[in-house]
């Protein structure tokens, strides 16, 4: 699946823990995946990296929604599966996404001890 650029989005991911799919917007779930607009630089490259993890693991493949609501900016909540598995516990597996615990993670979870923000 390609990563969303700046035109329409239909079918394209917009990091490691978000997509589009037919036109729904939909936050997975089960995981915090690092941050585009990162606080720190490995967390940026943890980002780029988790976002094309979720492309190549989408591409091509068939997809299971499993819905369960929408978040306060009117995202579907779902988690994502394909014949290889979910797709959120593939990316903690990988150590490019943590277990949604019900907030986004400090920073140091990306940007190593004593990072802020």
């Amino acid at each position: 699946m390609p990563i969303c650029g700046s035109g329409r989005r239909i079918n394209c991911v917009v990091d490691g823990d978000t997509v589009w799919l037919d036109g729904e917007k939909i936050r997975l779930v089960n995981i915090d995946a690092p941050e585009v607009k990162a606080r720190c630089p490995a967390e940026s490259e943890r980002a780029g990296a988790a976002t094309r993890e979720l492309a190549s693991l989408l591409h091509s493949q068939p997809i299971r929604i499993h819905r369960r609501g929408e978040d306060r900016y009117g995202r579907t909540l779902a988690a994502l599966a394909t014949p290889t598995g979910d797709v959120g516990d593939i990316l903690v597996g990988r150590a490019l996404a943590v277990t949604w615990r019900g907030r986004r993670e400090p920073a140091e979870t990306w940007c190593g001890r004593g990072a802020t923000g």
